[in-house]
């Protein structure tokens, strides 16, 4: 069984899943690039965060990867999760250290630039979590 600094670990990187889902789905579509980019980045910087893993022992970041899968298949509305990852750093301020902000706003640019730049919708989303980091 987790305990509740594993379960808030592990609920934190689901969020950051949402995070990256609705940054994705911005414009209403995910692309390949975007995906890649995820994956790529989840692997060369967010396993190294901290050592919490999941109920089955592996570094929980991956749960990056495992949430964003799951709101793609499933075709959930991109602003909506962005309000849920809204309500939960809200909730938990104190596990979004500068660095871990800092980690979050460079994936959410590198994804939303992943294919064919940026766009509107990407800008003024990475705009709102500027803000919301800021606040």
């Amino acid at each position: 069984m987790l305990d509740s600094k594993e379960k808030l670990g592990n609920e934190f990187y689901q969020n950051l899943g949402k995070l990256f889902y609705a940054v994705a789905m911005a414009d209403h579509s995910v692309h390949m690039k975007e995906l890649e980019k995820l994956n790529e980045v989840v692997r060369d910087h967010w396993l190294d965060v901290d050592d919490v893993e999941d109920e089955f022992g592996t570094d929980a970041a991956f749960q990056i990867g495992t949430v964003f899968d799951w709101l793609l298949e499933y075709g959930k509305d991109g602003e909506e999760i962005y309000e849920e990852f809204e309500e939960f750093y809200t909730d938990h301020k104190v596990i979004f250290t500068p660095k871990v902000k800092s980690l979050a706003m460079s994936t959410s640019r590198a994804i939303a630039s992943a294919f064919a730049g940026n766009n509107k919708a990407e800008l003024v989303l990475l705009g709102r979590l500027e803000l919301l980091f800021k606040n």
